[in-house]
C-alpha cells in the first residue's frame, strides 16, 4: 500500500512513483508534492513501485521492486550482474544524460558559464571494454564459494557472476579458473562479521593490445598452495596479496609473485607501457586514447613549454605529450607507479621526462623551486578532486594553461570555480564516455590564465 504523498515516507514504505529525470550517480528522480525521492533502477518516464531505504528531511532513497509502466527509453538489460546500472537506458540517452550532468554540475555547483561544452565522445565498445575488474569472494545460500560483485546496497552479500559483460571473454575464463581452483582447495571467503575465512578479492588486469593478463588474488593472512595455483591459472603475471584487518581493500599488505612476471605490458597512443599491480591505469584502454588526445589538443604545446603532470600515475598522459614539450615533470604519491613512469620513459626513449614520488600538496612547491614554473599543467586527481590546499599550490605555481582530467564533474565544478576566481578562465570542456552502461562520467576541462 502506497504511503500518502502529503507526508515524508518512512523507511520500508512502498511508493508508486513516476520518474522525471536522472541525478548524478545514476538514480532516477521522482517527487512527492515537492519531496524528492532518488530511485535506483529507474529511468525517466518509468512508473515504478519502489521501497524506501533511507528517509531524510530533504529527500528519500528507494529501490525499484517493480516496473509498472516502462518509459520510452527503457531497454532490456543484457548483463545479469551488478556493475551496469544504466544498461536499462538506451545508449543514446546515456550519452545525452552524461552531457547534461556535466553541464549541470559546472553551472549549478560551480556557478560557471562562458565555456564551450563540446559534444561527448561516445564509447567505441559498449560492452566488454574494461581492462581491469575487481571481484569479491563470498558464499551463496547453499554455502558454495562464489566470486562476483556485491549485491546493490549490500556489503555482506556477493552475487556470483559467470559471464561479466564488462570483461573480455578471456578475462572471464581466467576468473573461472581461479574460482574452480579455490573450490578444489576447500578455501572459504572471509566472513567480515566473524573474521573467519581466507579469500577476499580477485583482481584481473588485461593488456588489451598485448593480450597479457595479470591475476592477483587477495586474501587475509594465511596459507595458499602457491605452486598448485600457478599450475591452475593461465596468465602472464600471478600475484598473491595478504592483507590484515576487515576493510575491503585490494591495495596494501604484502604482495608476492607466484608465477610469471611482476608487471604486464600495454600499448597506448604509440607508447609501450609497463603496468605494476597497484599502479593506476585508465580502465578503458581504447577510450583512454581518446581522452589523452583531447588533453593533448587542449595543451596546445609548441615545443618550448615546461609541462607538469600531477597525479601522473605510470606517466601515461604526460608521456603522450612529452615529445611536443621542452620538458616533462611528473608527480605521483605511489612509488611503484613512479618506478613504472621512469621505466616507461626509458622504454619509449623519451629523455626529457622527469618523475618524482611525493604528495602533491607537499611536493608541488618543492618541484616548482627545483624545475621552475610550469607553462602547462595536467591534473588528473582522484574522484574527490583537489583539496583547497592543493588548489592554492596550483595557483601559486601559476601555469598558463591547466588541463583538468576529471572522473567526477561534481568535484571538478568547485575546483574550476576556485581557479576561475583566482584568475583563470574555463574555456572548453569535453565529456568522454569511458564507462558505458554506468553513470560514471569522465571529462577534460581547459582553464586558461587571463592576462591583464
Amino acid at each position: 500500500m502506497s504511503t500518502p504523498t502529503t507526508s515524508r515516507p518512512e523507511r520500508g514504505a512502498e511508493l508508486e512513483l513516476t520518474i522525471d529525470s536522472l541525478a548524478y550517480g545514476g538514480a532516477g528522480v521522482a517527487r512527492l508534492d515537492g519531496y524528492v525521492v532518488f530511485v535506483q533502477g529507474a529511468i525517466p518516464g518509468d512508473r515504478v513501485r519502489a521501497v524506501v531505504g533511507k528517509s531524510k528531511r530533504a529527500f528519500a532513497e528507494a529501490r525499484t521492486v517493480e516496473v509498472i509502466e516502462a518509459g520510452p527509453d527503457r531497454v532490456e538489460p543484457q548483463a545479469g550482474h551488478p556493475g551496469a546500472a544504466w544498461q536499462i537506458l538506451a545508449y543514446e540517452r546515456q550519452l545525452e544524460a552524461k552531457q547534461f550532468l556535466v553541464d549541470d554540475a559546472l553551472r549549478r555547483i560551480g556557478h560557471l558559464d562562458g565555456f564551450v561544452l563540446e559534444e561527448i565522445v561516445a564509447a567505441k565498445e559498449q560492452w566488454r571494454y574494461r581492462n581491469k575488474l575487481e571481484y569479491s569472494f563470498g558464499h551463496d545460500e547453499s554455502g558454495q564459494l562464489v566470486c562476483g560483485f556485491h549485491a546493490p546496497g549490500r556489503w555482506d552479500l556477493i552475487e556470483s557472476v559467470t559471464d561479466c559483460m564488462l570483461a573480455s571473454q578471456r578475462g572471464n575464463e581466467i576468473r573461472e579458473q581461479v574460482i574452480g581452483w579455490c573450490r578444489s582447495q576447500g578455501l572459504t571467503a572471509l566472513d567480515r562479521r566473524s573474521g573467519e575465512g581466507l579469500l577476499r578479492n580477485l583482481v584481473i588486469r588485461e593488456g588489451r593490445r598485448t593480450g597479457q593478463f595479470q591475476v592477483r588474488i587477495v586474501t587475509s593472512v594465511g596459507d595458499l598452495d602457491a605452486e598448485s595455483l600457478e599450475q591452475a591459472v593461465d596468465c602472464d603475471s600471478l600475484l598473491w596479496s595478504e592483507i590484515d584487518g576487515v576493510a575491503e581493500v585490494t591495495s596494501g599488505g604484502r604482495t608476492r609473485l607466484v608465477g610469471g612476471k611482476e608487471a604486464i605490458e600495454e600499448e597506448i597512443s604509440g607508447l609501450s607501457l609497463r603496468i605494476s599491480p597497484e599502479a593506476f591505469f585508465q580502465t578503458n584502454t581504447e577510450m583512454a586514447e581518446q581522452l589523452y588526445s583531447i588533453a593533448g589538443d587542449y595543451a596546445a604545446l609548441k615545443g618550448w613549454e615546461r609541462l607538469y603532470d600531477l597525479y601522473c600515475g605510470i606517466g601515461t598522459v604526460g608521456l603522450t605529450m612529452a615529445t611536443r614539450a621542452a620538458e616533462l615533470w611528473g608527480l605521483e604519491i605511489i612509488e611503484d607507479a613512479i618506478a613504472d613512469a621512469i621505466e616507461n620513459a626509458r622504454l619509449n626513449e623519451i629523455d626529457n621526462a622527469h618523475f618524482y614520488a611525493g604528495n602533491v600538496r607537499l611536493a608541488l612547491s618543492e618541484l616548482v623551486a627545483k624545475a621552475g614554473r610550469p607553462d602547462v599543467m595536467v591534473l588528473d586527481p582522484p574522484r574527490a578532486g583537489l583539496s583547497q590546499k592543493i588548489v592554492r599550490r596550483v595557483i601559486e605555481a601559476g601555469p598558463k594553461r591547466i588541463i583538468y582530467i576529471s572522473c567526477n564533474p561534481t568535484t571538478l565544478a568547485p575546483n574550476a570555480a576556485q581557479l576561475v576566481e583566482a584568475g583563470w578562465r574555463l574555456t572548453r570542456v569535453r565529456p568522454v564516455d569511458m564507462f558505458p552502461q554506468t553513470p560514471h562520467i569522465e571529462c577534460v576541462a581547459l582553464l586558461e590564465r587571463q592576462t591583464t
